[in-house]
């Protein structure tokens, strides 16, 4: 190590013409552009990351540099198109100010050697200086900022105007292009992206975002009710035995059947019997309207458009055999998008409990959708051994390939799943513990 360093060190040499009072003046003028450099990277940082509220207060304020900051702020394209030509002359100024300088005051072994010195160090002294530092630190406090930079960046935007004005028409250009469809469409991976990024404190907001965005790619027996856990009544039922089963359950809508939930005739609306409730006799199943069946596999954007134009709220999940999977609400759809929805006849009931020892334990049938939000954990944490499997216990038969017995231990990436509690050969209690 002490080897190397030693040859490095011998291979510069300091040229003898070395001139003191000439480095220290060409020091303190590159000091100057990596500034310069680094206020500008700031600035543009800045202005575009203000949020409304930032430019509502920027309009409140009286002063001629906050008036040259919303001025600014009126034409955007003009700002853009003077950071980026000012940001880069000055960063080319500082490129070869610091290539001038390395070059008159040191002197290298070999020209090559010399050349990838003066390539690595410029490079890390312009990015640091001029990108990476102002665009970390700005964003503390992106009003003083902009308010700071608003009087000599207007005075910018007028030297550079005829460059800007290029660069706004090229931009508004582009606008158009991307309005019009003709530049290729965002993915769902980027727009995650950019709310991963995104300037905001509000964690609600972001979640709600990032659920509108995996809307194209949830399908819906990833939300379903499954059918094990589907209230619904059989269309030989009389009218009370109906209201019996409406009374415990309280739902507004049920499906019915006929036999057993493969053969769904149709659905209930409870509104429906209101005007009806004084007749003990009534056939109830002259109400039955006409059910919606959807694939397992439909996205549950395409199902929400679905549910507006046919103004239905309650689809029949079915797999490619036409046998019944469980039901999908537009409760369910929305409660993608911000969480869980409470109405006033709803109970807390979270679908674990929480255990002293910091282990939890769950219910079987709960969905891995609902578990990964649950726990934190990343939407395609159980991708690579789910199989079709859409609930907890499922994932836990494709992880053992067998039935698990009762408290043994089965272990995947950091969690440890034991199979507590069984119901004939469903798995009821789960207790999950993370390492």
């Amino acid at each position: 190590m002490e080897d190397g360093v030693s040859l490095l060190l011998g291979a510069i040499t300091v040229r003898p013409d070395f001139s003191l009072p000439f480095v220290a003046a060409c020091s303190v003028l590159l000091a100057a552009l990596l500034v310069f450099s680094a206020l500008i990277s700031g600035a543009e940082v800045a202005y575009f990351s203000l949020s409304h509220g930032d430019v509502s207060a920027l309009r409140g304020r009286s002063g001629r540099a906050s008036k040259a900051a919303v001025r600014l702020l009126e034409r955007p394209e003009h700002l853009l198109g003077c950071v980026l030509v000012v940001g880069n002359v000055v960063n080319v100024a500082a490129i070869a100010f610091s290539a001038f300088l390395i070059q008159h005051t040191l002197a290298f072994a070999s020209e090559l050697f010399g050349l990838t010195l003066e390539v690595v160090a410029i490079s890390f002294a312009l990015l640091l200086c001029g990108e990476v530092l102002p665009k970390i630190y700005s964003r503390k406090g992106l009003l003083s900022l902009a308010i700071f930079m608003a009087l000599p960046l207007y005075a910018l935007t007028t030297v550079t105007l005829p460059l800007s004005f290029l660069m706004a028409k090229a931009t508004r250009s582009v606008n158009r292009r991307i309005k019009s469809g003709h530049v290729g469409e965002i993915s769902m991976d980027d727009l995650s992206g950019v709310i991963d990024v995104m300037r905001t404190n509000n964690a609600d907001d972001r979640k709600i975002l990032k659920g509108i965005v995996k809307l194209g790619s949830t399908d819906v027996r990833e939300v379903m009710t499954p059918r094990i856990d589907v209230v619904a009544v059989e269309i030989g039922a009389t009218f009370a035995e109906l209201c019996t089963l409406i009374v415990k359950w309280e739902y507004s809508r049920l499906p019915v059947y006929e036999e057993n939930l493969d053969d769904v005739k149709g659905v209930l609306y409870i509104k429906d019997l209101l005007k009806h409730l004084g007749e003990p006799d009534f056939a109830w199943q002259t109400l039955v309207r006409p059910a919606y069946f959807v694939p397992e596999n439909k996205k549950i954007n395409d199902l929400l458009e679905e549910f507006q134009a046919h103004k239905n709220h309650l689809a029949v999940v079915v797999d490619e055999y036409g046998g019944a999977l469980g039901i999908a609400t537009l409760e369910d759809i929305l409660e993608e998008i911000v969480g869980e929805i409470s109405d006033e006849s709803d109970t807390e009931e979270l679908p674990y409990r929480k255990q002293s020892d910091g282990t939890y334990i769950f219910e079987g049938k709960t969905l891995l959708n609902d578990f990964c939000k649950l726990m934190s954990l990343p939407d395609g944490y159980f991708d690579d051994v789910k199989g079709d499997s859409e609930t907890l216990a499922g994932a836990l038969l494709e992880l053992k390939g067998d039935f698990p017995a009762q408290n043994e231990e089965i272990r995947y990436k950091q969690a440890v799943f034991t199979a507590l509690a069984f119901d004939g050969r469903r798995i009821q209690k789960v207790r999950v513990a993370f390492e």
